[in-house]
């Protein structure tokens, strides 16, 4: 536990040629945190926010998979944390909402290109735990923030959320490195937000509306659209508000 540094993120990857396994580094202070493309990841006083640094084998998009490692881990650690009543959900690429508003956020990082020194991989997860940041800098359309505490009125330290999400990746983990992608691809399907329905992605200054299919092998969404149907590697995902 470390009680400040910029980022997670930032911080596994500076550790990760000098660790002799995967190791879990945690702050109670994030100044510099990141979301996808460059956003920032605001962190109120008692949420959640580490970074799993490892050397895992494989090429970038191996370790691409390892954010559905994550999502399920993640998922896992929060059914347990939230209770049996708490609606949990998986929401392409990298979120976890509950009770369908956004708890949890995942970023991959990584630095070298394989071979000898194999690649740095930073697994960074965000968990509103105590708070939900200001819902008034988000996007229009994006999905609202939410806490654990004010979803369920469960109470969870972080260090109590690591204790649950640690095992869980470790399981999950083991699970793709021995079986591959297909049995997590299933796992994560059957937790999917909005699997069937109509969502839009949006990929640079274009937008696709479309019913949700799932993923690929590759993990890429599947939309079918009325030009038929396209895998989507990368792209900002919005609700239909009436969905």
């Amino acid at each position: 536990m470390l009680p400040r540094v910029d980022s997670t993120n930032a911080e596994a990857l500076r550790q990760a040629a000098t660790l002799g396994a995967p190791t879990w580094i945690m702050t109670r202070d994030q100044t510099a945190g990141r979301a996808r493309r460059g956003r920032g990841w605001v962190m109120p006083a008692g949420n959640f926010a580490a970074s799993l640094a490892a050397r895992p084998p494989g090429t970038p998009a191996d370790l691409s998979l390892y954010s559905f490692v994550a999502a399920l881990a993640l998922h896992e650690a929060l059914a347990a944390a939230c209770g049996p009543t708490a609606r949990l959900a998986i929401k392409w690429p990298n979120d976890v909402l509950l009770n369908g508003g956004k708890v949890a956020g995942i970023l991959l990082e990584s630095t070298g290109q394989g071979g000898r020194g194999g690649i740095a991989l930073a697994v960074g997860i965000g968990v509103n735990l105590a708070a939900a940041p200001d819902a008034a800098a988000l996007e229009p359309r994006a999905v609202a923030p939410v806490s654990v505490l004010g979803e369920t009125g469960h109470k969870v330290s972080p260090e109590e959320f690591l204790d649950l999400l640690a095992p869980a990746f470790a399981r999950w983990q083991q699970q793709l490195e021995t079986l591959g992608f297909a049995p997590i691809r299933s796992a994560w399907l059957a937790r999917a937000a909005r699997l069937g329905q109509t969502i839009t992605a949006r990929i640079g200054a274009t937008t696709r509306s479309g019913r949700f299919e799932g993923i690929d092998d590759s993990g890429a969404l599947i939309l079918v659209t009325a030009a038929g149907r396209e895998a989507i590697p990368a792209a900002e995902i919005f609700f239909e508000e009436d969905a």
